[in-house]
């Protein structure tokens, strides 16, 4: 009886953990095996999951390989919510490759350091954000919730020890909320948080991206706080048990070729990019873009000195939310196979790639309202109407006249992109009268001036 209960307990917990696999009962006698734990959802990682697995990049790594010496692979991709089960795979060796969040990657090593055959290295970034931005605190609809200290005394979801929770850990301490007590934290997945919130049974969902703004573009929430208020960086990367690839190193440096590969696809052609993820993940398009578009989350995979400083300061946070083994980041941080990559694959130089904090996807073009081209990445924007891809904006003013010429063609539905915080206001001062105009409410409880379906004070959408 006990056999058989224990393959139905891990059974249905993987159920409840949001997992769906792709696995196969067998490898062939003489075939490698890579399974590869990923979130189709969490949408700045998917040049290590979703894009990845679309592509077929590492597959197509994995063959130059076959074609080489003769050695056969099998690659198998498992989805899951979020990073908590693709780490407890990796403790049980189930799964070799992982992407997730800054906060689930201390805990994975942490975890897996006791265990020689579970020990993982981190070993690239999928996508960063220096300000914090891609972690967010949203609120119902019909909260009167202003700032992060009103929900002292609440009940909030979040995914314990993941971004989102170690962005809203931080955010409370900040305003003197005791995260432990001060709050109710509910340990929930994503969409049952989502669920919660709409229906009334928490105060607010804290969660990493794209669950906050897929709520927010469904008009089901709306924002209340957003990561880039820390001001500290956030980052989510990819990690590998050392065993594995001590024996298969092959397959890791295959796999890095891949996400570079992925990465360059991403970053050259952004809107259809946001394409495939939607189709791959379920999510919008626009929900997609409006994060993976140009200006938007950094995918560059290079370990940089001040993520991994930042890495380090996360610690703290952890430690104050439970059990948290002790982990040497230094070595837990394991640059050398991505800067063979580099090597390898002639995509530069690694030494010069980390000490870029240049965004690799800008907006570029001629911008078709004010008849000159994209110079200046800073003040760049995007208008994106229905049936069309995005058009280039050169500055602020070209931008809002961009939306005039829409509205007076009769338009009835458009994107407006703003990436960058320095125009955000000048967007926020006029953008008030836009959204009424177009019947959709603030974010902010009154205070912003940018429609309901967009984030991150980054862009609004006519309706």
């Amino acid at each position: 009886m006990k056999k058989r209960l224990a393959p139905l307990l891990f059974a249905v917990a993987l159920a409840v953990a949001g997992c769906s696999l792709q696995s196969s009962d067998s490898t062939p006698a003489g075939t490698v095996k890579v399974v590869v734990g990923y979130q189709s959802k969490t949408i700045n990682t998917v040049t290590a999951g979703t894009l990845l697995k679309a592509q077929g990049y590492l597959e197509q790594r994995l063959q130059k390989i076959t074609d080489s010496d003769g050695a056969k692979y099998q690659v198998e991709w498992q989805d899951y919510d979020t990073g908590a089960p693709i780490t407890a795979q990796m403790l049980a060796e189930k799964i070799d490759i992982g992407s997730m969040g800054d906060y689930p990657l201390l805990i994975n090593g942490s975890r897996t350091r006791a265990n020689d055959r579970a020990e993982t290295a981190l070993v690239s970034v999928t996508g960063y954000n220096p300000k914090g931005a891609l972690n967010m605190v949203v609120v119902p609809q019909d909260s009167t919730a202003n700032t992060i200290g009103e929900l002292a005394g609440q009940k909030i979801s979040a995914s314990v020890g993941s971004a989102g929770h170690g962005t809203l850990v931080q955010a409370l301490s900040r305003v003197g909320v005791d995260p432990a007590k001060g709050v109710e934290v509910l340990n929930q997945q994503p969409q049952v948080g989502a669920t919660a919130l709409e229906s009334h049974q928490v105060g607010a969902l804290a969660q990493f991206v794209a669950w906050p703004g897929l709520l927010v573009f469904q008009n089901k929430a709306k924002l209340l706080y957003d990561g880039a208020e820390l001001g500290v960086p956030t980052f989510h990367g990819v990690v590998a048990r050392r065993s594995y690839t001590a024996d298969h190193p092959e397959v890791l440096q295959a796999f890095l070729a891949a996400q570079l590969d992925a990465t360059k696809f991403l970053n050259d052609k952004p809107f259809e990019a946001a394409k495939i993820v939607a189709d791959g993940s379920g999510l919008p398009q626009e929900v997609v873009y409006l994060y993976n578009g140009p200006g938007g989350t950094s995918f560059d995979t290079t370990l940089k000195p001040g993520l991994i400083d930042a890495f380090k300061g996360d610690v703290q946070y952890l430690k104050s939310i439970g059990d948290f083994a002790e982990l040497d980041i230094d070595k837990f941080v394991d640059p050398a196979p991505l800067r063979r990559a580099f090597a390898d694959n002639g995509v530069g130089d690694y030494d010069q790639a980390v000490a870029s904090a240049v965004n690799p996807s800008r907006v570029t073009g001629t911008d078709p309202v004010c008849a000159r081209p994209v110079s200046n990445a800073t003040q760049a924007g995007e208008l994106w109407l229905d049936s069309a891809e995005p058009q280039p904006a050169a500055d602020p003013t070209c931008l809002l006249r961009a939306v005039q010429a829409a509205k007076a063609q009769g338009k009835a539905n458009a994107h407006l992109r703003n990436r960058f915080v320095r125009w955000t206001f000048r967007i926020r001062r006029l953008g008030r009268r836009t959204c009424a105009n177009h019947r959709a409410g603030p974010l902010r409880g009154g205070r912003s001036g940018l429609c309901t379906a967009q984030l991150h004070d980054r862009g609004v959408r006519l309706r």
